[in-house]
């Protein structure tokens, strides 16, 4: 992933098999102190990504829910952080 890449809601499932890939390779791999760092690093940016991708989803559940049988629909349009 790159740092521009945003993960988004759809993009959460390669994220998170990204960050189990990731995760095994810490656990399993004899890396050198600066490359598990670097790793690590890059975990804890992917598992942010991920969060701000289900607050998302949730806010968007939330919405539909607040919604009413009379209500008109209204397009969702995520904040550009």
């Amino acid at each position: 992933m790159t740092p521009k890449q945003k993960t988004g809601v759809s993009g959460l499932e390669k994220s998170l098999e990204e960050l189990e890939i990731l995760v095994e390779r810490l656990e399993n791999e004899e890396l050198p102190l600066a490359e598990a760092l670097k790793e690590f690093e890059r975990g804890v940016k992917i598992t942010r990504e991920c969060q701000t991708a289900l607050k998302e989803a949730e806010q968007t559940v939330e919405i539909l829910l607040k919604k009413t049988v009379d209500a008109d629909p209204e397009a969702f349009e995520p904040d550009d952080d």
